[in-house]
């Protein structure tokens, strides 16, 4: 059964691989799945054939044959756990990857993604200043506790997994970055999961529709 994504027709980041499809991309290239990306405007988010697929008019969704799935983080976890190379065999492992699958979305990631949104929609307010610095404190928060758990190790827990592959997506938005390269572990982190195939081919294909969208 072909499996079929959605994502931005007209991506607001410009091609940077930060659009949240970024992350089933890059985990359909680590296993090996082939794939077809249906592309959304930002006016079909929110029509009822989208929403039916993903109730709050976001991407990406995923569908194989009668599955439909939305929110990238359930999309990453059904593809590691059909498909080896994602999460490890032994039980233990298995469970601490996924809670840093979880750490990701869960601690690491709303501090970064409010601020990226206060530097977008909240600048121009009398409290933008105040705001992004108590976002900034609590992300270098995250941040000191998050490089002193990986130390001088090359992925979070053992070899290369889900975690690490949402993990490096989310600190993505932080890259070249004050905030990021104040902890040169976890900038060469990120490095290592950009320099991954799998990601590099994720990055292209999702680039190319930026770059399409652009010449059109």
């Amino acid at each position: 059964m072909t499996i079929t994504i959605t994502a931005f027709e007209r991506s607001p980041d410009r091609g940077r691989g930060l659009a949240r499809d970024m992350r089933v991309r890059w985990a359909l290239e680590e296993v090996g799945e082939p794939y077809e990306v249906r592309l959304v405007s930002f006016a079909k988010l929110k029509e009822p054939a989208h929403r039916a697929l993903q109730p709050f008019g976001q991407i990406p969704t995923y569908e194989e044959g009668d599955l439909a799935l939305f929110e990238s983080g359930a999309i990453v976890f059904h593809i590691a756990e059909r498909h080896a190379g994602l999460l490890p065999q032994d039980a233990n492992a298995r469970a601490r990857a996924i809670a840093w699958m979880f750490a990701a979305l869960n601690t690491i990631e709303p501090p970064i993604f409010d601020r990226a949104l206060a530097t977008i929609l909240e600048r121009n307010e009398p409290w933008y200043e105040q705001r992004l610095h108590s976002l900034e404190l609590t992300i270098g928060k995250r941040l000191t506790d998050l490089s002193r758990r990986l130390g001088d190790a090359d992925w979070l827990d053992g070899a290369f997994s889900a975690g690490d592959l949402l993990m490096v997506t989310v600190l993505l938005r932080l890259k070249g970055s004050a905030l990021l390269d104040g902890y040169p572990n976890l900038a060469a982190y990120v490095a290592r999961g950009e320099a991954r195939p799998a990601y590099i081919s994720a990055f292209a294909a999702q680039l190319a529709i930026f770059t399409a969208a652009s010449a059109g």
